[in-house]
């Protein structure tokens, strides 16, 4: 199957898509569009004409990875159209299709993969504290490292139950809360999609 027929069974490509007028209002609203050469009317202008090689440079470059799913697109257009969703369905085949480690800002979803959706699984926060990688994020700098090494007496005194029982922030997710998430995990296909992510990105 071809691409453009891989993307049009997409739901988010066939909500997403209705009568594109090429008017250009949702790259006027859209906030990606200001900081980098992100341009969502092109994007819809291509994937409308249906060339393999065009949308194949969709889902090989960095462009698609750009969009911040604000969803701004959606409130503005006249025809209805939400060119977010076509973005999110670009990403999905992109991912799908192993096509997203051949750009630099593809690649990076196997870092949130790992960050985030690992981190979820085992402890059931998307960003925990214990498992930041100042090295990974050097942005952080020193304040981060001086955080993690005073965590607990930082965090009891601004009240929140660190690694305890019971409810409270950054508390410990119990065993049956944790077998819950995986499951969910699971069901929804997030599990064979990560599984997926790593595959694709040491062939």
């Amino acid at each position: 199957m071809n691409l453009k027929d891989q993307l049009k069974n997409d739901v988010r490509f066939v909500e997403g898509l209705k009568a594109c007028i090429n008017c250009g209002i949702c790259t006027a609203v859209c906030p990606a569009a200001q900081f980098y050469d992100y341009d969502p009317r092109r994007i819809i202008t291509t994937v409308q004409k249906g060339n393999e090689d065009e949308i194949r440079a969709l889902l090989t470059g960095d462009t698609i990875w750009y969009c911040g799913e604000c969803l701004s697109c959606k409130t503005r257009c006249p025809r209805d159209n939400t060119p977010g969703y076509v973005v999110q369905a670009l990403r999905n085949l992109s991912i799908q299709s192993g096509l997203y480690t051949q750009s630099e800002r593809g690649r990076q979803q196997i870092k949130v993969k790992r960050q985030v959706g690992d981190r979820m699984l085992a402890y059931g926060y998307c960003v925990y504290i214990d498992e930041i990688d100042t090295k990974e994020h050097p942005e952080q700098g020193p304040v981060w490292d001086w955080y993690r090494k005073n965590a607990q007496s930082i965090l009891t005194r601004l009240g929140a139950n660190y690694h305890g029982e019971g409810a409270g922030t950054l508390r410990r997710i119990s065993d049956a809360d944790m077998e819950e998430l995986r499951n969910i995990f699971k069901e929804t296909g997030a599990i064979k999609r990560f599984e997926h992510i790593e595959k694709a990105c040491h062939e």
